[in-house]
């Protein structure tokens, strides 16, 4: 289904709204285009195109909450969704942090759609694969990769007279590449705004050059150690950490920002001063839509300035509760850098490791955010600026709270997103003292 106007799914939610006889009503739409390319041993597995788009109806009498879908627009069918959704409601308990729907808001629009990658075929998909795949026959390698790129929109109302529409678009390539006998892994991966910008020629190098350079790994005993982390191995450590930015968790006890004996962290240096955290809906590289869930406009927002803490997430029901302001759920988020790439970076060690990615990260405390994870697709050991010989992976333990602390140097900001963290993010690879490995990984 093609992508509705404005005007055509305002028509639809005007009359969702005016068919409910509940207290309130929120009617949203969302729907578009998404196309993907999967492809492993060398060979396209699969492809396809979906197309959908599905209307979501929230009702409540008092506290109480009903919600129905459906993906059918006639008349009776947005009858029938309404009536379930108010059915429901009758039915459900009261929702003690219930919040009524938010007034009419006035949203500033950013730049999501990019009509570049709004007109991806599946010929493009196919050249992509194809371009991923031929270079690494030619060299013996085997790749596996997924291609998936999206056209949509969204857009709501409700019975408080407020309205929002956007259409926006996405593209997220991974590839992985081993040698034939398995001991080598390299990985690449894109998250971008304009599909103008993929380059998967000289991309799918960089996977192949670290599969080729991984064979022969060898065992560093584990340890402290100055690492070099590429951002796509930054990306799922700090996307962690920022989970916990909620002001609820902070003032209830639950987080690394809680403050001994009440309240929260706000004001004080949590990081080193070189840490700045934003987020901004209206960035040049990962816009994003200027509402949260909620319909709450978003605005840039300081969340870290120069190692402390700005801000945190008020959501509605918790800044009611204490009498404070509300503020949109974020995004994405921004960390600030310096200009140098990775190899300037490498070029500048005398001695450390450069981590390519991690994976499997999973929590250990979260007071501390210490979280456990492996390294793949590619660890060298740094000497004299060079990289001297590739590593067996390490499972590390750390706290992105004690890592950003811990700095040396950031390099220039890139977007990650995709399989890294479901957060539209730009994050900067960057050199940081005293990363704890704690065992080696067999695995590649």
């Amino acid at each position: 289904m093609s992508i509705m106007t404005q005007d055509e799914a305002k028509t639809i939610l005007d009359k969702v709204i005016a068919l409910s006889t509940a207290d309130e009503c929120t009617a949203q739409l969302g729907g578009g285009t998404q196309g993907n390319i999967r492809f492993a041993l060398n060979n396209v597995s699969t492809s396809g195109v979906v197309s959908d788009t599905q209307l979501s109806v929230q009702v409540a009498f008092g506290k109480r909450v009903g919600t129905a879908t459906i993906n059918e627009f006639s008349d009776g069918a947005l009858a029938r969704v309404v009536k379930r959704a108010e059915e429901l409601a009758r039915l459900a308990p009261e929702n003690p942090e219930f919040m009524p729907a938010v007034q009419k808001q006035a949203y500033r629009a950013s730049d999501t759609f990019n009509a570049a990658t709004a007109a991806i075929t599946p010929e493009n998909r196919a050249e992509i694969a194809r371009a991923s795949i031929d270079p690494c026959k030619s060299q013996k390698l085997i790749a596996a990769g997924f291609l998936n790129d999206g056209a949509g929109f969204t857009a709501f109302a409700n019975s408080n007279g407020n309205f929002g529409y956007q259409r926006a678009t996405s593209l997220n390539y991974t590839c992985t590449v081993r040698t034939e006998d398995g001991r080598g892994s390299g990985w690449v991966g894109r998250s971008l705004k304009d599909a103008g910008d993929f380059n998967v020629d000289s991309d799918i190098q960089v996977a192949m050059r670290k599969a080729s350079a991984s064979v022969e790994a060898q065992a560093l005993e584990p340890g402290k150690y100055t690492v070099i982390l590429e951002p796509a191995a930054a990306a799922g450590l700090i996307s962690f950490m920022f989970n916990f930015f909620g002001a609820r968790q902070a003032d209830e006890g639950r987080s690394f920002l809680s403050k001994a004996g009440g309240g929260n962290k706000i004001g004080e240096q949590v990081f080193d001063p070189r840490v700045n955290l934003t987020s901004d809906p209206w960035h040049d590289e990962a816009p994003v839509l200027p509402w949260d869930g909620s319909g709450l406009p978003r605005e840039r927002m300081d969340f870290v300035r120069d190692g402390k803490i700005a801000n945190l997430n008020y959501d509605r029901y918790w800044a009611d509760k204490q009498g404070k302001a509300a503020n949109a759920g974020p995004g994405n988020l921004i960390m600030a850098g310096g200009t140098k790439s990775i190899s300037e970076l490498v070029r500048e060690t005398e001695r450390g490791i450069l981590v390519s990615r991690t994976w499997y990260i999973r929590m250990v405390d979260p007071q501390t955010v210490l979280l456990t994870g492996l390294t793949r697709d590619g660890t060298f050991y740094i000497e004299n600026g060079e990289l001297k010989y590739p590593l067996k992976n390490f499972r590390f333990n750390e706290s992105p709270v004690i890592m950003l602390n811990n700095i040396d140097e950031l390099g220039r900001p890139v977007r990650v997103g995709g399989d890294e963290t479901n957060l539209s993010m730009m994050i900067p690879p960057m050199r940081l003292r005293d990363f704890t490995f704690t065992s080696l990984s067999d695995a590649v």
